[in-house]
């Protein structure tokens, strides 16, 4: 089922920490509310929950309200499925029983028994044969796909997941986001995740909302807000980036210290280019290099390398190489671009 916030301000007392919030998630689609700690994120999804009740604003769940001005569902009849950081499993259940403690006490209502429906759940993430396993026994990874499995049993309409791989190092964050998602695709459950990682949200949702401070920024999907931010915060959030003051912008060109810079933009106005690393390159011989510096620093990653080149107006600028960087410290390096900047005033 679809979810949607109209107009949510929620707070503990005092001020509020989600301030007239509008967010729509379609049905069977992955959102991910992204942004820095401290900014709203779990209060906004524990109003979902119904842990919280907004001070204002409505909730809907499909065609149901479940909160607004006259209305409030408790967390027990709202069909939301949590999945919390670190799992946070029974440690005296073994995996069958966390798996079955939110299965009807009679079975599922379409007939299937409550053991049946843990054995399937248990195929479905993947770990057919460990239902008598004791928690600890499993590693964190193990944990967070039976509390995936615990949260799917009862067949929720909408599934909340709080940050679910933060407590994983980053080689089984990577490899658990991505079998999350299949699970999540191959069942269809309308689904929020909750995260600070902007890696993760980029790639993992159908749609993510930018929060900061209390407010959703921006909204769309992870290509256009990583493409097209709105603001040089949400700019700055979603990646690196290369930021060259422009004293004027007209006709898709920006005046700037570094000489003249396509841009996407059109309007005659001042303001910041913004170039992400991975858009920038070495110059072939037949190219006539827009950027000329020297490599003061280079960051290996394994995946990719990330150079700072002080370029000659004094300026520096970061240069995204896939794999190993192919110069080393103290080169002289020309540089072009392979997409058009962006422009955005400088407000924020």
């Amino acid at each position: 089922m679809s979810v949607r916030l109209d107009h949510v301000t929620a707070g503990y007392g005092g001020p509020p920490v989600v301030l007239d919030v509008d967010l729509t998630v379609a049905t069977g689609a992955l959102t991910s509310i992204v942004g820095p700690s401290g900014c709203g994120k779990t209060t906004l999804v524990r109003t979902v929950a119904g842990f919280l009740r907004p001070t204002s604003g409505t909730i809907f769940i499909g065609d149901r309200e479940v909160s607004g001005p006259t209305t409030f569902v408790p967390p027990e009849r709202r069909r939301v499925g949590i999945v919390p950081q670190e799992g946070a499993l029974f440690p005296h259940l073994d995996v069958a029983g966390n798996i079955g403690f939110g299965i009807p006490r009679g079975g599922m209502p379409d007939g299937t028994s409550s053991d049946a429906r843990v054995e399937e759940m248990l195929a479905l993430v993947g770990l057919s044969g460990r239902g008598a396993a004791a928690p600890h026994e499993l590693s964190g990874g193990q944990q967070q796909r039976v509390a995936l499995a615990r949260a799917l049993a009862p067949r929720p309409d909408v599934l909340l997941l709080d940050e679910p791989f933060s407590a994983l190092d980053a080689g089984l964050r990577a490899e658990l986001r991505a079998e999350v998602r299949e699970v999540l695709r191959s069942v269809g459950t309308t689904t929020i995740l909750v995260t600070h990682d902007q890696e993760e949200a980029l790639s993992i949702s159908d749609q993510v909302a930018l929060m900061i401070a209390g407010q959703i920024v921006q909204r769309g999907t992870p290509q256009d807000l990583y493409a097209n931010p709105r603001s040089l915060v949400a700019a700055r959030f979603l990646g690196d980036l290369v930021e060259i003051p422009a004293t004027q912008v007209s006709a898709g060109i920006a005046r700037t210290p570094l000489g003249d810079i396509p841009v996407s933009s059109t309007d005659t106005t001042t303001g910041v280019v913004l170039i992400r690393p991975e858009n920038l390159r070495r110059a072939s011989a037949h190219e006539t290099p827009l950027i000329a510096g020297t490599i003061t620093s280079i960051d290996y990653h394994g995946h990719d390398s990330l150079l700072r080149v002080e370029t000659d107006a004094g300026i520096p600028v970061h240069v995204r190489q896939a794999g190993a960087p192919d110069a080393a410290l103290g080169d002289r390096i020309s540089l072009v671009m392979n997409e058009k900047g962006m422009v955005l005033p400088i407000r924020d």
